[in-house]
């Protein structure tokens, strides 16, 4: 491969997320539904010589360049007996982290499909998600992304016929960081009050207090903030807001393009239409 590979990875956002019950694995399982959205990572991948090659850009990530989800997935092929050779990658993160938007998840898939094309790997669409499903319980979803409902840990997934087009989005991300630990320390699992599928069928206008994300009410009491967000965004007419997984993403769904980006100026802003 002496061209370049340039590709792009979308994130998603939760629309509602119930803790049902304590495994006891330690875990919980969970309902939500994953939506796909058109904020893209960029990843550049060449062939290299020696060891893999790992550049960040864009967004700022912790933890040391090795254990990113990019190059694990490198590893991870490799170890499954596929024969990709040394590479360098340049990752642009635009997608910010630690946000509840999934974008490590989707660099990863991202890597494991370009990967397959790039190489001839004969690799099966279920196999990917198999693969990669070992990095994260979310990460299958981002190998051909589209509306789907997830149980058990997040990683029981099934399609649904959900359309949010001719919607527009904005989410909006302050400089809050809600560790994993953080958000499940706080939560009480419980039969949700209302099917969150039945719940999604329903306008979007009627989502309201139906529709929950059960981390809010303990990641809101330790970053109000959050809250004021979401309260905000309702007060710029979304019709529906939320926190999206257990980040610090806030999003709202308006019926026309919203036009007060400059209310969150000072923080992560972005705006599509879906």
């Amino acid at each position: 491969m002496n061209t370049p590979h340039y590709t792009q990875t979308c994130c998603k956002i939760n629309l509602g997320l119930n803790i049902v019950e304590r495994r006891s694995d330690g875990y919980h399982n969970i309902e939500t539904i994953f939506y796909p959205v058109p904020l893209f990572d960029e990843l550049t991948i060449r062939e290299g010589q020696g060891d893999d090659v790992l550049t960040l850009g864009g967004h700022p990530l912790e933890g040391e360049v090795q254990d990113n989800l990019v190059l694990r997935a490198v590893r991870l092929l490799r170890q499954e007996g596929y024969p990709v050779p040394p590479l360098d990658i340049d990752l642009r993160k635009v997608i910010p982290s630690g946000a509840g938007l999934g974008g490590g998840s989707s660099d990863a898939a991202c890597m494991v499909r370009s990967a397959a094309k790039l190489f001839g790997l004969p690799i099966s669409e279920e196999e990917m998600k198999r693969l990669v499903g070992k990095l994260g319980a979310d990460c299958p979803f981002f190998i051909n992304p589209a509306p789907l409902y997830a149980e058990g840990i997040g990683d029981v997934f099934t399609p649904i016929s959900l359309s949010l087009n001719g919607w527009y989005l904005m989410l909006i991300k302050p400089e809050v960081h809600v560790s994993t630990r953080e958000a499940y320390a706080g939560v009480r699992p419980h039969k949700p009050a209302f099917s969150l599928l039945e719940t999604s069928k329903l306008p979007v206008g009627q989502w309201g207090e139906r529709m929950v994300n059960d981390f809010e009410e303990s990641i809101f009491q330790g970053h109000p903030l959050l809250s004021e967000i979401k309260q905000e965004l309702y007060n710029q007419g979304a019709v529906y807001a939320s926190m999206s997984g257990s980040g610090s993403t806030i999003f709202g769904l308006f019926r026309s393009r919203p036009v007060c980006e400059h209310v969150f100026a000072e923080h992560f802003t972005f705006v599509c239409e879906l």
